[in-house]
């Protein structure tokens, strides 16, 4: 029988180990074995890039909106805060609230002002009017009892009660001051006056000196009773505190 074998070359056979064509065969499925498991990682790891990024993207939105949670302010005071015949949006904490939002910061003020109220009133509902997720207080009161020549010691004491506790919270401070009327004479006029900076400065307080700055006495800028603001005066207190506000949002994004 004739032969296609070229001389000397080795009959083709597939069973055989070691020969030629068998190596050829296991060379291909090698070949295969080696491209499927790298495909394979390769999908692995494509799909562990993808949840990666995926997971980069949703810390970088939970960050974002942290970053923009409004910082939550509570008014404390008393009608000079709650706006005593005024409009709800002529009230101070809406003004203020109002002045803030337009210089871009994202801030929420609540009213927790009581017409009449004292020191020591505000400590007394102190936990209702200031209530959980609060970051920080503007606290004004005193001025009922400088009008009514209630005893310093007392109004210093409910004051730094308030203080304290708010404290106590991680509650940021910033506290208005309010100035004696002066014919109650020197020594009591020295006395009250001393309780806001005395209490700012022992306590690491924000201080704004006198709530009334620049609208006190102005009959332009107050209502028939020559005590309470109108809308125009509210508008003078806010031009003068909001530098102190806004430092007192700044202690609370920096976690003060």
């Amino acid at each position: 029988m004739r032969s296609f074998n070229p001389p000397g070359r080795a009959t083709r056979s597939y069973g055989k180990p070691g020969h030629p064509v068998q190596r050829s065969r296991d060379s291909l499925h090698w070949s295969h074995f080696l491209r499927r498991t790298a495909a394979h990682f390769a999908g692995k790891c494509s799909r562990v890039s993808l949840a990666l990024a995926c997971f980069a993207i949703v810390a970088a939105v939970l960050t974002a909106a942290a970053a923009e949670r409004p910082v939550r302010i509570v008014l404390l005071g008393d009608s000079l805060a709650a706006g005593f015949g005024l409009a709800a949006q002529d009230a101070l904490p809406a003004r203020l609230e109002c002045a803030l939002q337009a210089k871009g910061l994202a801030v929420t003020i609540e009213n927790a002002g009581v017409s009449g109220d004292t020191p020591a009133g505000g400590l007394a509902r102190l936990d209702w009017s200031v209530g959980e997720g609060t970051d920080a207080v503007i606290l004004e009161l005193g001025a009922n009892d400088a009008l009514r020549g209630a005893d310093p010691k007392a109004t210093r004491a409910a004051l730094e009660a308030i203080i304290s506790r708010l404290k106590q919270r991680r509650i940021a401070v910033l506290l208005t001051g309010m100035l004696a009327p002066r014919n109650f004479g020197p020594d009591y006029v020295q006395a009250f006056d001393a309780i806001y900076p005395e209490l700012a400065a022992a306590h690491g307080l924000i201080l704004y000196p006198c709530i009334l700055e620049d609208v006190e006495g102005d009959r332009a800028l107050n209502q028939a009773d020559g005590i309470h603001p109108t809308a125009a005066g509210v508008d003078v207190m806010v031009k003068g505190m909001l530098p102190k506000v806004e430092e007192l949002v700044g202690r609370v994004k920096a976690g003060k």
